[in-house]
């Protein structure tokens, strides 16, 4: 076992362990930690914790200290030195006509670089631009080009589900999301009813993903032939989480009729995926 703690920086959800280092820390308190940027001012989300040495992967960072009030104080003039770059740089993107929009501005805390995150359309030429930029703040400038998501995850908005963005509230990873989640769980493919804020597929589609998926075992597939207590029909819908079905019949000198069942009043027999149709082949 090893004791670790779970920090939090300014600008991301995401929670990184840390070795306490020997200090007993408490949910809320600010802290000076070693990072590969160097020292940095974080906080405190979980409380000292043993866990199985097989959970952290790589060699844990230290907390330096308990941050003081100087730390405190510091770290305050950060923000205002990063909100006064802001409006400096915007004035910059002006001034050199660059395409380009300023995401968001960050002071590393022992003041060693300033960085800008930025999203283009295209490949920008800012060596001049970044000049100036030093020139003014007397040290290290990075300009970091980000996507859709990133940015969206940075400025934080609130979802149509009316919740705050999962990416900006309690995600703290990106994983690759696909339209075959949106057919298994039956919703719209249209992309305004399907697509986050950021214009790519919605995160969430990702949480029940596996549900649908063991679920659908049990399930014919759409357009499959089955058998209903009311003769043979095909599947036109599946309302997993319902265990319903949707089934057509399209009988001769009859009108097309459609009539919802239980998965447990159909009977069909499963279809081999691809893979199995060609291993058998």
């Amino acid at each position: 076992m090893i004791e670790i703690v779970g920090v939090k920086f300014r600008r991301n959800c995401k929670m990184y362990y840390f070795s306490p280092n020997g200090l007993q820390l408490k949910k809320g308190e600010n802290i000076i930690v070693d990072t590969v940027r160097g020292n940095e001012f974080a906080t405190v989300i979980l409380d000292n914790k043993q866990v199985d040495e097989k959970e952290i992967s790589g060699e844990l960072k230290k907390v330096i200290r308990i941050a003081t009030n100087e730390d405190k104080k510091q770290n305050e003039e950060n923000q205002q030195i990063e909100k006064e770059a802001t409006k400096f740089f915007k004035e910059q993107v002006k001034e050199f006509e660059l395409d380009m929009k300023l995401i968001s501005c960050e002071y590393i805390f022992d003041r060693s670089k300033l960085l800008f995150y930025f999203t283009a359309e295209d490949r920008i030429d800012f060596r001049n631009f970044v000049k100036v930029i030093a020139a003014q703040y007397k040290t290290r400038i990075e300009l970091r080009q980000i996507g859709a998501r990133d940015e969206v995850k940075m400025l934080g908005e609130n979802g149509v589900c009316g919740r705050g963005l999962c990416c900006n509230s309690f995600l703290n990873e990106f994983e690759p999301v696909s339209i075959k989640m949106a057919k298994d769980q039956g919703l719209s493919l249209n992309p305004t009813k399907i697509s986050g804020m950021c214009g790519k597929l919605m995160c969430c589609l990702k949480f029940e993903q596996n549900v649908y998926e063991d679920k659908l075992k049990s399930f014919p597939k759409v357009g499959q032939k089955v058998k209903t207590p009311d003769g043979e029909g095909t599947v036109l819908q599946i309302a997993v989480l319902q265990d319903k079905l949707k089934i057509k019949f399209n009988r001769p000198n009859e009108d097309i009729a459609y009539k919802t069942y239980d998965i447990s009043e159909i009977e069909f027999k499963p279809k081999k995926n691809a893979e199995q149709n060609n291993n058998e082949e």
